[in-house]
């Protein structure tokens, strides 16, 4: 019989953060970081595919699934690596294989430059952040219009009340909205873990609204990429053709890396590693 995780927690920062443990510690360990708005158990079908070969641990980011949200609600991307420093560091996990999508490759490839011979390799599913092209429009922003716009978001967000569904099936359906390429199975598993019900007895998803108001500002660009070449390890970046992700083998961001690939998943689109999972799984077995 095939058990599913286990719930553990550790601390960073002050915050209570929830990950999942796929047994099997005498193993290599494999840290699975899910992206923005999602939750740890996303990479369920990952998890059953290779954890009789490795020991899986998948983390809810701060803000996201069953870990506690930001007190400030801020949320920053450099203070995720400093709490994904601290589980690996805390669970003495290095040197650790990384594989991770969207906001969580942008942490896990920021982690790497920082702590190379802590990684033994690193798959980023659409990792590297925004565009060259949007950071370009924004770097031409006035600096105090920026400012303010956050502090009005900020605002935005202190007003808005998480959208209720009167129910699971309500739900389910704004998540096969949101990826048609899901399939029913999918789209129901990730709404059950995703979501919490409210003590009215409606539902509600887990994560922080305040984590769609990005901070004013960032590390500096150039700083980035010397982060990005630091990177010694064997590199994986995934993208899907049908994503709105900008593909660095294209806008020369893979110039910055030492020892990277880039691959292009036909008819997927951001969560590729749901629209093209037994592609996904051949590659990354292969590469880990």
């Amino acid at each position: 019989m095939i058990h599913g995780p286990t719930s553990h927690t550790y601390y960073s920062q002050r915050l209570r953060l929830h990950y999942v443990d796929w047994g099997n510690p005498d193993a290599p360990p494999l840290i699975l970081l899910h992206g923005g708005r999602d939750h740890c158990r996303s990479w369920d079908w990952v998890a059953e595919e290779l954890r009789h070969d490795w020991h899986v641990i998948a983390p809810d980011l701060r803000g996201h699934g069953d870990s506690e949200w930001s007190t400030d609600g801020t949320y920053n991307v450099m203070t995720c690596v400093y709490d994904l420093a601290q589980l690996i560091h805390q669970k003495k996990l290095a040197p650790v294989t990384i594989v991770s999508h969207s906001y969580g490759g942008n942490i896990s490839l920021r982690y790497t430059g920082l702590y190379p011979e802590s990684v033994r390799r690193i798959v980023a599913i659409e990792g590297l952040g925004p565009s060259p092209k949007f950071l370009k429009e924004r770097e031409n922003e006035d600096y105090a219009d920026r400012i303010r716009k956050w502090v009005d978001d900020k605002r935005g967000a202190a007003g808005r009340t998480p959208r209720k569904y009167t129910s699971l099936d309500e739900a389910y359906q704004r998540m096969k909205e949101e990826n048609g390429y899901l399939s029913a199975e999918q789209a129901k598993h990730l709404t059950i873990h995703g979501i919490s019900q409210n003590e009215d007895g409606s539902y509600s998803w887990k994560f922080d609204n305040y984590f769609r108001v990005w901070p004013p500002f960032d590390i500096p660009m150039e700083e980035l990429h010397k982060l990005w070449g630091a990177i010694t390890c064997p590199t994986l970046l995934l993208y899907g053709a049908d994503s709105w992700a900008s593909n660095p083998a294209e806008d020369g961001r893979i110039d910055y890396f030492k020892n990277a690939e880039v691959k292009l998943y036909e008819n997927a689109g951001h969560w590729l590693h749901h629209d093209q999972f037994d592609r996904f799984m051949s590659d990354v077995r292969a590469f880990i």
